[in-house]
């Protein structure tokens, strides 16, 4: 089944924000090779989970607004700042209503990949305090995530997160 990719329209039965065309030349730009040896419905499977993935993990950190109710994905969005733009004395930029941001899509390409070879989101289990066989012996730290974070793709959407403290988010107080 063909990948129905969102085009900025705000698609109701949209599943990817990225083409697999764009996500081999996003991997192929940046030397990738193993994204090109596997097969288009193998890429596409991928890039659906990459999707649902960044749906369920950002959708909340995302500033602005989804543009339709009854689009699938969270892009494209309203009054999105561009971060870059923010200062105390220019009123902010905002990107645009009608697109997927090429960071987003190439974020999904990246998580594509990683898809491939791992579980973007695992099931949680307990963490192990303690955990010995013969003379080796492991212990993990007891504040530390059980859950994989990807650095990389937070860091790359992080310029679209609600921002604390900006000028955007102060309220007026007259007195």
């Amino acid at each position: 089944m063909t990948i129905i990719v969102e085009d900025g329209t705000g698609l109701a039965n949209a599943e990817s924000y990225v083409s697999v065309v764009d996500a081999n030349t996003y991997h192929s730009k940046i030397g990738n090779d193993a994204w090109a040896d596997l097969d288009t419905s193998v890429k596409e499977q991928l890039l659906r989970k990459a999707t649902d993935y960044m749906v369920a993990q950002y959708r909340l950190q995302y500033a602005g607004y989804r543009r339709y109710s009854t689009q699938s994905l969270d892009w494209p969005r309203l009054y999105v700042p561009l971060i870059d733009s923010l200062s105390a004395n220019v009123f902010p930029q905002y990107v645009d209503f009608d697109i997927v941001p090429a960071t987003v899509k190439n974020a999904c390409a990246e998580l594509a990949l990683k898809a491939y070879t791992a579980i973007l989101m695992q099931d949680l289990t307990q963490g192990v305090i303690r955990e010995k066989v013969d003379v080796i012996e492991v212990e993990y730290d007891k504040f530390s995530p059980q859950q994989t974070r990807y650095e990389q793709i937070d860091a790359m959407l992080s310029i679209f997160f609600k921002q604390q403290g900006n000028d955007m988010s102060r309220s007026l107080v007259r007195t």
